[in-house]
């Protein structure tokens, strides 16, 4: 979508630029001192995320005669948290708030949503290795492991998973206000997908207790092997995705990374 077409769309006065992004979907539109964030074909709940106070206020949705659809929401004056930042007790509490959300959840199943379940996930990973002829001794090692260790992470209690939970993607507001936001990639599955790639990331392992406490869980032995689970697969996926865009050198600090799993 052009920002000319955008600017035509909205009417006279308004001005648009890119927000940036991987999707390149995404535009700020300002009029006079009135300013909105703009998406193309965002988070089909997005109206839900906006009700529970997850993401800035959606102010309208418009579907375009292509089939499109246009979504603005309210600009907010922020920042990004800060890696450190993510140890906070309102981060625990947001991320509780998601996963514990019931009209999230009913509403991604009712657009048709399966549970990722860790059984897809591995043979996801096994024919993307196949496809692409990745041979790898750390991939190797982190697949046995996910294959092993499969019937111990069963879980039940899916939730609507976010996927995503890099620190870029928190946004603290000016009046200190805490939203996650950019969920095209939301999925349903075991919390332990967002929580394990969090504490992994940026919590200190001796404050796991005290921050699953904030969130609203208790840390045993079940929760700790499903996350370091889906770490791993996480981290082979990333491979995967770095080794397909030739990105190398990212690719083998990933391995590094996974490497500290399974020794």
């Amino acid at each position: 979508m052009r920002v000319n077409w955008l600017e035509m769309f909205l009417g006279e006065g308004w001005k648009v630029k890119p927000a940036g992004g991987i999707t390149g979907e995404a535009y700020i539109a300002q009029q006079g001192d009135q300013k909105v964030f703009l998406k193309r074909n965002s988070s089909p709940f997005l109206a839900v995320l906006s009700a529970e106070g997850i993401v800035p206020k959606l102010l309208w949705t418009k579907r375009l005669e292509n089939g499109d659809v246009v979504t603005a929401q309210r600009w907010v004056h922020g920042r990004e948290l800060k890696s450190y930042e993510m140890k906070k007790e309102m981060v625990a509490n947001l991320l509780g708030k998601i996963h514990g959300s019931s009209e999230l959840l009913d509403m991604f199943k009712r657009i048709g949503n399966e549970p990722l379940t860790p059984d897809v996930i591995y043979e996801n990973l096994r024919l993307q290795l196949q496809l692409f002829d990745i041979v790898d001794e750390p991939i190797k090692q982190g697949m046995n492991y996910l294959e092993e260790k499969l019937p111990d992470i069963d879980y039940e209690h899916y939730v609507v998973c976010h996927s995503d939970i890099n620190h870029n993607n928190w946004m603290l507001t000016e009046e200190d206000q805490l939203y996650l936001i950019d969920w095209d990639g939301a999925i349903v599955a075991d919390p332990a997908l967002d929580l394990g790639l969090l504490l992994h990331t940026y919590i200190s392992k001796e404050d796991w207790n005290d921050w699953i406490a904030q969130y609203g869980l208790d840390l045993g032995d079940s929760l700790q092997e499903r996350m370091q689970w889906y770490v791993i697969s996480q981290s082979i996926a990333s491979i995967i995705w770095h080794l397909e865009r030739a990105e190398y050198e990212q690719a083998e600090e990933m391995k590094r990374y996974l490497i500290t799993f399974l020794k």
